[in-house]
């Protein structure tokens, strides 16, 4: 059984700029094709815009504001919101709010810095 609790999990930085705490994934569990982590976008901070190649990821906002862009559609985000971003689809997520963005990220298959294109040279 694996049970893994984010306050005993190191964050790491992904290669769009986001710190993360990856909860199950290949790397920690049994869990082969898919992965949860939480991410966190400090105030008034940004990803880079990228997509992956063979991820769909979903987005489950748990704390703060922003907006998120996919493709060429823009809207507002908050806590509460799940938000679905197909493969190859071009997103960029900025921290619009008062605190910390905070968000739950599933990613079929499982996160991996080689499946991630970076479209932009900065945040």
């Amino acid at each position: 059984m694996d049970i893994k609790n984010l306050n005993n999990l190191t964050p790491f930085i992904t290669k769009d700029g986001s710190e993360i705490r990856e909860l199950l994934a290949h790397r920690n569990s049994v869990i082969r094709n898919q992965s949860l982590a939480e991410a966190r976008l400090p105030v008034g901070t940004s990803t880079q815009e990228h997509y992956h190649v063979k991820a769909g990821e979903i987005y489950y906002i748990t704390h703060g504001a922003g907006q998120i862009r996919i493709a060429d559609e823009t809207r507002d985000v908050k806590t509460g919101d799940a938000i679905a971003i197909p493969p190859g689809s071009k997103h960029k997520l900025w921290n619009t709010g008062a605190e910390p963005l905070r968000l739950l990220c599933c990613c079929a298959p499982a996160y991996e810095h080689d499946d991630t294109v970076i479209t932009e040279t900065t945040p």
